[in-house]
């Protein structure tokens, strides 16, 4: 195999501690930023320790729901859901310019980033404020805002998920199931190498489904990520595949 480069992100400053063990392991991190947890502290900490380590840093908002940890659709008019969005999309970017750091994605967070990938007014919300800001906005493969982001010219990388299975149909598999995350190193790793090498998820029910990706994902706030990332990482070096 060719030495192939890969950009793997990971949602941060969410409260587990983890970033100085995760971020030699990663490319890019969305930084929680307020929404479903996060606050200008954490957000500066987290930017000044990404930076040490030369990560792409985006932001990562959701529902204003600390209660739920934003992993609930909650009920939200279309002007105060905007509001929020821009409002800690903007706290991060103030945090960022201090640091004389750039924005370089947005990623929304949980029940938002879900809801967004099918239903049309979420997703043209979100577009919105992405055209405005210009930077790249994180996908899932074969979604409606992906559809919708590239018709209004907003640039996106698709994203599949290194630690969560899918379904046939690429949702991924609800976490009130077991086999939601993928907690098994060789698992993980399959699970990886099919997509980087044959451009195929085998779905939870064992359909291989075409894909595309631009960014891998592992949840920062697995409490296996780094163990996870670690194995995968060094069984990655052996193929050539490479962390950038």
């Amino acid at each position: 195999m060719k030495e192939i480069l890969l950009n793997i992100n990971a949602d941060v400053g969410e409260g587990m501690g983890n970033e100085h063990l995760l971020f030699p392991l990663i490319s890019s991190c969305n930084i929680a930023c307020g929404g479903h947890t996060g606050d200008s502290e954490s957000m500066l900490a987290i930017v000044k320790l990404a930076k040490k380590h030369k990560l792409k840093m985006g932001a990562h908002p959701s529902f204003p729901d600390k209660e739920n940890f934003g992993r609930k659709t909650i009920s939200i008019s279309k002007d105060e859901l905007l509001k929020s969005l821009i409002y800690q999309i903007e706290s991060l970017n103030r945090i960022l310019i201090k640091e004389n750091c750039s924005l370089h994605h947005v990623k929304p967070h949980g029940a938002l980033y879900n809801l967004a990938a099918n239903d049309k007014e979420t997703a043209k919300i979100i577009v919105d404020i992405m055209k405005k800001i210009n930077v790249k906005l994180y996908v899932p493969y074969s979604s409606l805002i992906a559809k919708i982001a590239k018709k209004a010219n907003v640039q996106i990388y698709y994203e599949l998920f290194l630690d969560r299975n899918y379904n046939s149909d690429l949702t991924l598999v609800s976490r009130k199931n077991d086999n939601a995350l993928i907690k098994d190193s060789n698992i993980m790793f399959k699970h990886a190498y099919s997509i980087i090498n044959n451009k195929t998820i085998i779905s939870i029910d064992q359909i291989k489904v075409p894909v595309k990706y631009d960014t891998l994902c592992i949840h920062g706030d697995n409490p296996n990520a780094i163990k996870l990332l670690k194995d995968l990482y060094h069984k990655f070096n052996k193929l050539g595949i490479k962390i950038n």
